[in-house]
């Protein structure tokens, strides 16, 4: 092969790496545009009246223009849904990473019979859904005195977060090296201050991976909420935000502002759980 055809087959390699590269680029701009799209036009929205959405929705709103925000903050029971969903949110993310972790370690670290099926128990839950069980479930949040109170919602949400969880965890300790564990029982360390001393440190991108998966689909999870809780003084956010629609007149700006607001707080949790969250993703592909 001469010089000249090995410089043209270099240059055609180039062209199709340049080419595909940039055709990469664009469906990652296109795909950035389509997810951005929609919350830029909610937030512009917040900030407009009925008139304004419906007869300019995609032009730039006077941002001075609080009107909407001081009046959800003022005449409605935002601020009670806001605490509800921290309260029912927050919880069930206490429950879910300390029993999941838990769990996990158990099933990572330690040989015992059964240890596998535990696993497989664990992971048959991501495949049952617990929608198509909603009458048993309604049924027996009445039986245990817990219809109508946020405990329901709470046990619920552990029971759905549960299996996600296990399985990102016991993949992540699984490829903690052993001899970490092993130095510490050397040092006369127990079982418990190993884990929460030593291997929980560890593990903490994992559980930013776990904690994400989670909190989104609870902290906008409007079906559970709609079943199990009647009182208007515990309905979450998702639940909360659909009285502000009327049956026959409905303030959209009021409404677009609530939904910015309780946007806002899962949008700031990934802002700042960013790093660990790719950290996380990456690190089975670095070990």
């Amino acid at each position: 092969m001469t010089a000249a055809s090995e410089t043209y087959y270099e240059k055609r390699g180039l062209i199709g790496t340049l080419g595909r590269d940039g055709l990469i680029q664009i469906i990652l701009v296109a795909n950035t545009f389509i997810m951005l799209a929609p919350i830029v036009i909610m937030v512009f929205s917040a900030f407009k009246t009925n008139m304004e959405i419906f007869q300019s929705p995609f032009s730039l709103p006077d941002f001075s223009n609080v009107t909407n925000f001081v009046k959800i903050w003022t005449q409605t029971n935002f601020l009670r849904y806001l605490l509800n969903s921290f309260i029912v949110t927050g919880a069930s993310m206490a429950c879910i990473l300390t029993l999941g972790t838990m769990a996990a370690y158990a099933i990572a670290r330690y040989e015992f019979f059964g240890a596998s099926f535990i696993l497989m128990f664990f992971l048959a839950g991501l495949t049952l859904p617990l929608k198509l069980a909603i009458i048993p479930l309604f049924m027996l949040m009445r039986d245990l005195g817990i219809l109508n109170n946020q405990l329901s919602l709470i046990a619920v949400y552990t029971a759905m977060g549960l299996p996600t969880t296990v399985f990102i965890m016991t993949g992540f300790i699984r490829t903690l090296p052993n001899e970490l564990e092993d130095a510490a029982r050397m040092d006369g360390a127990s079982e418990a201050r190993i884990m929460w001393s030593i291997m929980l440190p560890l593990v903490r991108p994992a559980m930013v991976i776990a904690g994400i998966q989670n909190v989104v689909p609870i902290w906008n999870d409007f079906f559970f909420p709609l079943v199990f809780i009647q009182n208007d003084r515990l309905k979450t956010l998702p639940q909360g935000l659909t009285t502000f629609m009327g049956e026959y007149t409905t303030d959209w700006g009021v409404l677009f502002s609530g939904l910015t607001l309780s946007a806002a707080p899962i949008i700031i949790i990934y802002i700042v759980l960013s790093r660990q969250f790719i950290s996380g993703m990456t690190s089975g592909a670095i070990k």
